[in-house]
């Protein structure tokens, strides 16, 4: 889940219903227990003038403690981020990941000290909201990343206000559709407007959930009642690294001759590796990153995706996504190892158009031949 950014709306659906449920239940935790909501700043930053404008100094610091910690979150999401991206370390966004859950780990075993009496008063109190404020900064920043600013998941006051906003247009694009005329299938338009808005009322639902779980974790089971978050991101950061990420090779990397006999702005890169432990599926490696990458020369890449044995919903979506920055580009992608099954699961997912369809090749050296005859059609004067 955490490894590259999530392309599809599926993915981005998943992603943010799936974290709204802990931003949530950490932040009526801390109301319960401190009396002080940590997920989201806009509380804090009035608070705080508020205070510096009655010259309540200690509160004031308070209030700034914790609009710092949420930054300091966010600051060491991008700094692990950026870190993985530099190193080209395979999971860019499990590190940061495992710094919440610790975080928050924390946070459970203060919770616990505090309703035992071993932890209490005014430090308890700090400690108790500048944890949870850290953790919510560093998965805002994070989720923000992986979905490429597209969702949030620690306050729900923007997700409301596009809630609204994406309403309203798709009301207005329905009513605006003449009678008889059946809604696009494709992800523009009112199709994609209304998907948009059952993702927003659904994250603003999940973080409503969490608060009332938590709300009744802290009655039922007091001293255990942050186990849940902290179990969950652990269970999915423990299933984000036993499913491996392919490699992504060029063919002279992998000892092969194909490249010798292509030109510069043709490129082939073989994307290949094992089944991941328990038989689970691999991933794709980051696609857009790797097209970023590429020389400036190269026109043409040829992408042989025959040595991954399983090319699921979220694989598709990671190629349909670099075929499109590679086409931003100005540059070809060609699909060799393409067998019969997925060539039609390629074409519904969008990857290329019916008219690009011979773009997808079951033949290596097919597939270099035709990036060959694309590159003499870019070359040719028009």
């Amino acid at each position: 889940m955490f490894v590259h950014q999530a392309h599809s709306f599926q993915a981005q659906a998943r992603l943010a219903i799936t974290l709204s449920w802990v931003a949530g239940y950490t932040n009526v935790l801390t109301l319960l227990t401190c009396g002080q909501a940590t997920s989201h700043v806009s509380g804090t930053v009035s608070q705080l003038g508020l205070d510096v404008g009655a010259g309540y100094w200690g509160p004031a610091a308070y209030m700034g403690a914790l609009l710092g910690v949420f930054v300091a979150g966010a600051a060491v999401s991008g700094f692990l981020t950026e870190l993985a991206r530099q190193r080209r370390w395979a999971s860019v966004y499990v590190r940061p990941m495992v710094v919440e859950a610790l975080a928050l780990a924390g946070f459970a075993l203060l919770v616990d000290w505090n309703i035992l009496g071993i932890f209490g008063g005014e430090t308890a109190r700090l400690w108790l909201t500048l944890l949870p404020a850290f953790a919510m900064g560093l998965q805002n920043a994070t989720v923000t990343r992986i979905s490429g600013g597209v969702v949030r998941t620690t306050h729900v006051t923007g997700v409301v206000t596009d809630l609204g906003m994406e309403a309203a247009i798709w009301v207005t694009a329905r009513l605006a559709r003449p009678p008889g005329v059946p809604p696009p299938t494709t992800g523009q338009g009112a199709f994609a407007t209304g998907w948009r808005v059952l993702l927003l009322a659904s994250i603003v639902g999940s973080f409503a959930l969490g608060g009332g779980l938590g709300a009744l974790a802290l009655a039922s089971f007091p001293t255990l009642s942050m186990v849940p978050p902290v179990a969950f991101l652990t269970w999915i950061i423990v299933l984000d690294l036993l499913r491996p990420i392919a490699s992504s090779r060029t063919d002279a990397e992998v000892g092969g001759t194909l490249h010798t006999a292509l030109p510069p702005e043709v490129i082939v890169h073989h994307i290949a590796g094992r089944r991941g432990r328990f038989g689970r599926r691999l991933r794709l490696p980051d696609l857009i990153a790797w097209a970023d990458r590429l020389d400036a020369r190269v026109r043409v890449v040829v992408l042989d995706i025959a040595g991954i044995e399983d090319l699921d919903a979220d694989g598709t979506s990671e190629l349909r996504a670099a075929a499109r920055r590679l086409k931003a580009h100005g540059r070809r992608l060609v699909l060799a190892g393409v067998t019969a099954p997925r060539y039609r699961a390629l074409l519904d997912a969008d990857v290329v158009t019916e008219e690009d369809a011979a773009n997808l090749c079951s033949d290596l050296e097919l597939a270099a031949a035709h990036a060959m005859t694309l590159l003499e059609e870019d070359a040719a004067p028009r």
